[in-house]
């Protein structure tokens, strides 16, 4: 390969991971529900799925918790 081809390569490699590295900031602002948005550098899936289900578990948790308050209020209101 070519000195100057070697060169012009590098360069585009270079390009290259500059706009990557934009269209992660682009994505990361234009976000506008919490959730995280994965590394895209790294394309680490597993992470995601594991952000799903904390999310999951986070939710059960908050319906168990409304269920809890609601039975609590039901037997107060019978007591009265």
């Amino acid at each position: 390969m070519e000195p100057n081809q070697q060169q012009h390569r590098q360069e585009s490699a270079q390009d290259f991971e500059e706009a990557l590295e934009q269209l992660e900031d682009i994505l990361h602002e234009s976000s506008t529900d919490e959730e995280e948005i994965p590394d895209i550098s790294t394309g680490n899936i597993n992470a995601m799925e594991q952000s799903e289900d904390a999310n999951d578990a986070d939710l059960a948790a908050w319906e168990d918790a409304v269920a809890d308050i609601e039975q609590y209020l039901e037997e107060k209101a019978k007591n009265k």
